[in-house]
């Protein structure tokens, strides 16, 4: 992992000079994609070995615990975000740790359903994508906020019309939210970058900064997962 950035005494102070914020703002971008891939790795090797598992896959998706599984991991979201102010850097690490498995096992039913080739072939588009934008939100100066509030009603109407497909059971609706949805999940992954960005600019001390590194990683990482999930309703293959 990067080490943490040493930026608050220099910012405050004035004393900083541009290319001291450079090597702290790369430092610390680095430390969240870090933590980013290490809980995509984490989920992605679980639900691997998940669906590996005969015994796993009757356990989970064959009795009420699969509720469990899929209900777990949102309410954590909710947790760590309304409650990262008052954790500390080590409780808030735990819990995204705690909530990449829990993912892994949820997203196990992805390998029931779509070839293993499908799969790796969406993950790497999606990666390329990711990474695109990502890089755009980082080296753009153009302000991205104004498109937060956009981008935030077009997840809220992702989220809902989901909902109402589960009753409507429509190919023709799940086609448009997974279209809809891989333009919103672009948007947002260049915006929340910037974000990040802006957040260490505001400068803080080690254990803030530590924490803002996760609730950042926590974004990308949602941020990836969703674009990864709606690439691969369009383009992957099922079992």
């Amino acid at each position: 992992m990067a080490t943490e950035p040493r930026n608050t005494f220099a910012l405050r102070s004035g004393a900083a000079t541009a290319a001291d914020i450079d090597a702290g703002l790369r430092a610390y971008m680095l430390r969240v994609y870090n933590y980013m891939t290490a809980g995509l790795a984490l989920t992605g090797i679980v639900a691997y070995l998940t669906a590996s598992s005969e015994t796993m896959v009757q356990a989970i998706f064959g009795t009420p615990l699969m509720w469990v599984v899929v209900i777990a991991p949102v309410a954590l979201v909710f947790f760590i975000s309304f409650r990262i102010h008052k954790m500390s850097f080590a409780a808030a690490q735990t819990t995204f740790w705690i909530y990449a498995g829990l993912n892994g096992l949820a997203f196990a039913s992805i390998f029931l359903v779509y070839t293993d080739t499908s799969i790796a072939r969406v993950f790497f588009i999606t990666a390329g994508m990711f990474a695109g934008m990502s890089l755009y939100g980082y080296t753009t100066k153009r302000d991205l906020s104004g498109f937060g509030s956009f981008l935030m009603m077009g997840l809220i109407g992702v989220i809902i019309a989901s909902v109402v497909n589960i009753f409507l059971v429509s190919s023709a609706m799940s086609f448009a939210i997974s279209v809809i949805g891989v333009l919103v999940f672009t948007g947002l992954t260049a915006y929340d970058t910037q974000k990040i960005k802006e957040w260490y600019i505001e400068g803080d001390d080690g254990e803030t900064a530590g924490k803002k590194a996760i609730m950042g990683a926590l974004n990308l990482y949602l941020d990836f997962i969703n674009l990864f999930l709606m690439m691969l309703r369009l383009l992957g293959n099922r079992n």
